[in-house]
């Protein structure tokens, strides 16, 4: 028999280990989900305020007249 072909056994007890792993990390990037999120937008909106134009707070010499 080749032993070199039993290095690619992936029996129960490998996977579960494995797959274990795998559902405890998902379950705290589900725990923590709200606060990635929120940290997400936080970074986002930075970056679109710093490339955003300045707002001008002109005021308009001839308002618009109100209709009756």
């Amino acid at each position: 028999m080749r032993f070199a072909l039993s290095a690619f056994y992936g029996g129960p007890d490998q996977v579960m280990t494995v797959t274990s792993g795998l559902a405890s990390l998902l379950g705290l990037l589900l725990i923590f989900w709200n606060k990635l999120v929120a940290a997400f937008f936080k970074v986002v909106k930075i970056f679109r305020s710093a490339d955003a134009p300045p707002a001008t707070t002109e005021v308009s010499k001839n308002p618009p007249n109100p209709t009756p």
